[in-house]
């Protein structure tokens, strides 16, 4: 892997982390505000080392491990920079479990936000889709049906793996319509720094999970999944700090990162099944999209401030 691929593909990385953890940086922003300043110095501290390392490090290693076992801890860790022929050929192996599992929960994702979530219209058709939104089960169920067909004419594990991110979207799913409540109980008295910071780090570790999955659509490699994520957690937890006011006003930025997981998921899935997409292909797409929605944005901004 030469030095362009490993900027690009970390840049990407950071990018579409960043632009996915919006919403979590809100919820903490919200709930920060009313703890005491040692909590807050407490929870952006050490909450951003163990969102880094403890799910966004860990995962992404114990996802690889479980899926190419014979590897080991530390072979899983490194072996996308092994020059071992055994240890390209297990990863080669596994990947489209991997792939195949990510690819369905982002797509998931994506037709969840499409059909049920409230949301800025940022391109036609959003709004026909929103009110249709009890087609959000027949299209999840119709796609999950024709990925698991497809996948057990090559592999059955394939197959389960695209059963599992089925199943991981829904929980996580489950997860984050209870951290939306549970930040309401939050802003209210009654409930301790101490609890609030424990109720943040579940909250955080639930909305990394579309970043750790996504990250499989641009590399394979855990040493640059940990780098690029770890930026964008970085970057999250400093406009956490003093400039998520700011970042609310750019209110096509969620319409630019749930049309990024839609092009990963695909991404995913052709990948998953034989199709080759090239390493630089993700980290432009997922730049090209958010740099559109970004700029939709700012335009938005300045018509209603002129």
């Amino acid at each position: 892997m030469d030095i362009i691929s490993i900027l690009l593909i970390v840049g990407g990385l950071f990018v579409f982390e960043t632009i996915t953890s919006v919403d979590n940086a809100i919820i903490n922003a919200e709930v920060l505000h009313t703890m005491k300043p040692k909590a807050r110095r407490w929870f952006l501290l050490w909450g951003f080392i163990i969102a880094v390392f403890a799910v966004r490090g860990l995962l992404p290693w114990l996802i690889v491990w479980a899926t190419s076992p014979e590897l080991g801890l530390i072979g899983a860790f490194v072996s996308t920079f092994s020059n071992d022929p055994q240890v390209a050929a297990a990863i080669e192996k596994s990947s489209p479990i991997i792939l195949v599992g990510g690819g369905t929960f982002m797509i998931f994702l994506f037709f969840h936000w499409l059909f049920m979530e409230p949301k800025n219209y940022g391109l036609r058709g959003e709004k026909f889709f929103h009110t249709k939104g009890v087609w959000f089960f027949a299209v999840a169920s119709a796609l999950l049906a024709a990925i698991v067909w497809f996948a057990l004419k090559i592999n059955p594990m394939m197959a389960f793996g695209a059963v599992i991110g089925s199943t991981a979207f829904f929980i996580t799913h489950g997860f984050k319509q209870n951290a939306e409540q549970k930040e309401k109980e939050l802003l209210s008295e009654g409930f301790s720094d101490t609890a609030k910071i424990f109720y943040l780090e579940v909250i955080d570790a639930t909305f990394s999970i579309d970043g750790v999955l996504g990250a499989f659509a641009f590399t394979m490699s855990v040493p640059l999944i940990l780098i690029g994520n770890g930026l964008g957690a970085y970057v999250v937890r400093k406009l956490t700090i003093g400039n998520i006011d700011k970042i609310k006003k750019y209110i096509f930025l969620k319409n630019g990162a749930m049309y990024s997981l839609l092009f990963l998921g695909m991404i995913m899935l052709l990948d998953s099944f034989g199709f080759h997409i090239p390493n630089w292909f993700s980290p432009v797409v997922t730049s090209s999209i958010v740099g559109y929605f970004f700029w939709k944005s700012k335009k938005h901004n300045k018509k209603d401030f002129s």
